[in-house]
């Protein structure tokens, strides 16, 4: 992520503390990915509103670019956003780049989950999906046996497609060699 125009100008110290924030304290790179938008569309809207420099950053900027975000996204969105602004402003007092973090104050907008978005398949619908599945080929085999894992095991597809079959193999190996 290229680094913004007012984070170069503060010099080099900022910059250095904007780069670490994201490739040393974010580890997840979906969080990483995720940050690195909300943080980039807050620097660009500081720059349309005349806002040049780190340390003009007040408050009121904050809760304007919030409240601004909350006419054209959801609330776990627009959370998003404060949570990355928070955590930069967060990260940037620890490398004594600011004295205070301008977002602390901000309070996002509220989002209660009552029921969960994702829908659970039942049991003869989850059978009816793997069966589903044309297992004469090395692609359909693949899939079922991915589809299971996700029906099975909750996982999200990345940390499934992530998942070392060596390692599973191994462990299974061992725990059979034990009993």
């Amino acid at each position: 992520m290229p680094v913004p125009k007012i984070i170069v100008a503060a010099g080099e110290r900022a910059s250095l503390c904007f780069i670490d924030f994201f490739t040393a304290h974010i580890r997840n790179s979906n969080t990483r990915a995720a940050y690195g938008v909300a943080v980039r569309a807050f620097f660009d809207w500081l720059a349309m509103n005349g806002v040049a420099e780190l340390g003009a950053i007040c408050t009121h900027h904050v809760s304007t670019y919030i409240e601004t975000l909350t006419h054209g996204y959801s609330a776990p969105t627009v959370k998003q956003h404060l949570a990355a602004i928070r955590r930069l402003f967060d990260w940037l007092i620890v490398g004594q780049v600011v004295d205070q973090n301008a977002a602390a104050p901000v309070r996002g907008p509220t989002h209660v989950v009552k029921k969960g978005k994702t829908p659970v398949l039942l049991g003869d619908e989850a059978r009816t999906l793997l069966d589903s599945v044309d297992v004469s080929t090395f692609i359909g085999l693949r899939d079922r046996a991915l589809i299971a894992v996700l029906i099975y095991s909750f996982a999200r597809i990345s940390a499934a497609l992530q998942m070392n079959v060596e390692l599973l193999s191994a462990g299974q190996a061992l725990v059979g060699a034990t009993a």
